[in-house]
């Protein structure tokens, strides 16, 4: 089943909207901007396929919790899911904020996915100390 959610992104020119169509059974992620552009995608999971688009358009910033620094699945979460919901990490605490990676966000945003693999293992490191 494909479900579509519609998404904002600020580019250089201002705020844009865009349809994100959804297959998790498949793990594709179909991005369609309204002049028409149609990108697809497929990682391991939905998280991933986001930070794939993020990689493509890296002039834009996605306003979602899936581009927010401190959000990143569990292994547990992307399983159960397929990506599509994560944590909302902070700092020497257990994930307990469970978040849709889709859901508007326009705080501590990121397009570098690497930026939120290095939060991911820093907070990890946290929790051992």
């Amino acid at each position: 089943m494909i479900k579509s959610i519609e998404i904002k992104f600020l580019t250089p020119n201002g705020l844009e909207t865009a349809i994100i169509d959804i297959d998790s059974r498949n793990t594709i992620l179909i991005f369609t901007r309204k002049n028409g552009l149609t990108k697809s995608y497929t990682s391991y999971n939905l998280y991933g396929c986001l930070g794939e688009l993020r990689l493509d358009f890296p002039e834009f910033t996605f306003l979602c919790k899936g581009a927010k620094i401190n959000v990143h699945p569990s292994s547990m979460s992307s399983q159960m899911s397929n990506g599509l919901v994560a944590y909302e990490l902070q700092m020497g605490k257990n994930g307990e904020d469970i978040v849709r990676i889709f859901d508007y966000d326009d705080c501590n945003l990121t397009n570098d996915i690497k930026i939120q693999k290095a939060f991911y293992l820093a907070w990890a490191n946290s929790l051992a100390n």
